[in-house]
């Protein structure tokens, strides 16, 4: 007989659940974040389990590597795509884990990716770059919103990347001000010297430099967002068409339908942020630098909004890289924006 387990992982603690082909629960239990306690649970099931699905928001790595170890099939859940729970009068953990097991006999589970063990730690390495740039950029915005209260002129990134913090007392000669932004400003000094290092760890990590080279060819793509592109898309070959590469990388329009009228939107946030701000950047660059990408989004924004256009033309850069990291090509502008 076929069984199917399902695991809702919080925090502290997983809640497990088996159902066997006919949709009978077979194991109902809670316990603690442990590897061998789960494994002991699941044991005596092991023959028979078709899968193992496991449902996490953030903290599933040392869960679904220690169960692939042990030669579990494991389906990482896509927890955005979970269908919602209509008609229910009560829901807890142990029914949201059946519920799971339920979703995988019926062929219905919303499967996420497992990105492979041997890049994460890199890919998670860039994340945390981008972390790092956003708080830079407040600590940098708040330094020049100061000196504007003070001064009432403005104090250009360019300008503010050139001093040092000795100079911060003539531009600051209030006491209390001066070390509120002195002890900011070397913050900043700080996270720029840490953002550096790791863009520098991260290039010598990095497993593909000839597939960074080939994404560096479309404009606006430089190291950074073609690092960020290539690590997060993965292997291009789990995208079954440039569709749905494009949906993963949020290009696509949210939107329900029915007898031709709007009813609504659907779920925005299902995919990747980090592929939709790599490519909105590599977007707002290539308008500005590239002769034929601007005239296509001239023609463009001369129909829709501004946004919209620029919208469009980071979803023909997405499409454009998915052929290229699938057939082994350069950035044809002309194939793209012809």
């Amino acid at each position: 007989m076929s069984l199917y387990a399902a695991i809702d992982l919080h925090s502290s603690n997983s809640v497990l659940a088996v159902m066997d082909g006919e949709g009978k629960a077979l194991l109902q239990c809670r316990r603690p974040n442990d590897l061998p306690r789960l494994l002991s649970d699941l044991a005596p099931y092991r023959e028979e389990l078709v899968g193992v699905a496991v449902e996490s928001t953030y903290n599933w790595y040392w869960l679904v590597d220690g169960l692939m170890d042990h030669g579990y099939a494991v389906r990482l859940v896509n927890t955005t795509a979970i269908p919602q729970y209509d008609g229910l009068k009560h829901g807890a953990d142990h029914t949201d884990a059946l519920h799971l097991a339920q979703l995988m006999r019926l062929g219905l589970l919303p499967e996420g990716y497992i990105y492979p063990r041997e890049q994460r730690a890199t890919r998670d390495l860039l994340r945390r770059r981008f972390s790092l740039v956003r708080q830079a950029v407040r600590l940098m915005l708040s330094i020049q919103s100061s000196f504007s209260r003070s001064t009432g002129k403005q104090l250009s990134a360019n300008a503010l990347r050139q001093l040092a913090p000795s100079q911060l007392v003539d531009l600051f000669p209030e006491l209390s001000t001066r070390y509120g932004v002195l002890i900011q400003f070397r913050l900043w000094l700080t996270l720029q010297d840490q953002i550096t290092a790791l863009e520098q760890w991260i290039r010598k990590d990095l497993a593909r430099p000839d597939l960074l080279a080939r994404l560096q060819s479309v404009p606006g793509i430089g190291p950074i967002l073609g690092m960020t592109i290539l690590l997060e898309s993965g292997a291009i070959e789990r995208f079954d068409s440039v569709g749905d590469y494009a949906s993963y990388c949020r290009m696509v329009e949210s939107v329900r339908l029915s007898n031709g009228k709007r009813k609504g939107t659907g779920n925005r946030k299902c995919g990747n942020r980090y592929l939709c701000w790599a490519y909105m950047e590599a977007a707002n660059y290539a308008v500005r630098y590239h002769p034929s990408i601007r005239r296509w989004y001239e023609r463009k924004q001369a129909r829709k909004h501004r946004v919209v256009a620029i919208k469009a033309v980071a979803h023909k850069l997405a499409r454009a890289c998915y052929h290229m990291l699938h057939e082994g090509t350069t950035f044809d502008p002309t194939r793209a924006f012809g």
